[in-house]
C-alpha cells in the first residue's frame, strides 16, 4: 500500500507553503505500510519559534483552500515543535534544535521518500 493521491496533494500543498515561509529541510515520508492512522508525514525545520509559527499559520490557510481542517494540532503555545494531524497526513514544524535532537528521519528512513514538488525549496541549508 502506498500514500493516496489525496494524501500526497496535501503534502504538496503543505511543502508549498512550508517553503514560501522558508522552511528549511523540508521532506516527506509514505508511512502508510508502517502505520494504519496515516499515509505521510511531512518535516519542516525553522531557525526561531516566530518563523515556526509563521510556517504552521502558512501550511493552515493554505490547507484550508483546499477545504482540509487539522483533526488535531498540538505544541502550538511552545512553537518548538508542532504537530497538525489532518487525518491523512501529519506535519511537524520544528525548531532546527528540536530536529537534530528528535531526529524524526531516522525513525522513518526505511519509508519511501514522497517526491515533492520542483518549486518547493528546502532553505540555505539543504534538505
Amino acid at each position: 500500500m502506498s500514500a493516496t493521491d489525496h494524501a500526497v496533494n496535501v503534502v504538496h500543498t503543505a511543502a508549498r507553503a512550508a517553503s514560501d515561509k522558508l522552511a528549511q529541510h523540508i521532506i516527506a515520508f509514505d508511512v502508510s505500510d508502517q502505520l494504519a492512522i496515516t499515509d505521510a508525514f511531512l518535516l519542516a525545520s525553522a531557525s526561531n519559534d516566530r518563523q515556526v509559527k509563521a510556517i504552521v499559520d502558512e501550511i493552515e490557510d493554505k490547507l484550508r483552500d483546499l477545504g482540509e481542517k487539522p483533526i488535531r494540532r498540538e505544541g502550538e503555545r511552545d512553537g518548538r515543535w508542532v504537530l497538525i494531524d489532518y487525518g491523512d497526513v501529519v506535519v511537524h514544524v520544528q525548531h532546527e534544535e528540536e530536529r537534530q535532537f528528535y531526529a524524526l528521519e531516522r525513525l522513518w528512513r526505511d519509508c519511501p521518500l514522497i517526491e515533492l514538488p520542483a518549486d518547493v525549496t528546502a532553505g540555505t541549508s539543504g534538505g
